[in-house]
């Protein structure tokens, strides 16, 4: 009867001990299904950040293509560079000359008049 007693004892504490570790186990079950949920969204960002950036490096190197042809830097032409400078110099000295003539029409305030 004793070793009857011993042997339902130790089954019942086998059996605590047991579903401690069933608690254990769903326990980190949990955790590692958290773990690998987001590692998935950290992908899914990261691949989405990618083609972002290679969106935009696209885009931006189309931009340096439409800028070189416009200023004539592409070996498919366009409009010159010095043809460029030029019309920024002569609008420079345009209206240099524009203020300093019509300082001479209008009048000069220096004079107090």
């Amino acid at each position: 009867m004793a070793s009857s007693v011993s042997e339902s004892t130790y089954e019942s504490q086998n059996d605590a001990r047991l579903d401690q570790l069933h608690s254990k186990l769903q326990t980190l079950r949990g955790v590692t299904t958290d773990i690998y949920d987001d590692a998935e969204r950290q992908n899914r960002m990261l691949d989405d950040t990618n083609d972002t950036f290679s969106s935009l490096g696209a885009s931006l190197s189309r931009s340096s293509r439409r800028i070189a042809h416009a200023f004539g830097l592409s070996s498919t032409g366009g409009v010159r560079q010095t043809r460029i400078i030029a019309y920024v110099v002569g609008s420079f000295l345009l209206v240099w000359m524009v203020w300093r003539v019509g300082g001479f029409w209008w009048g000069s305030t220096k004079d107090g008049v």
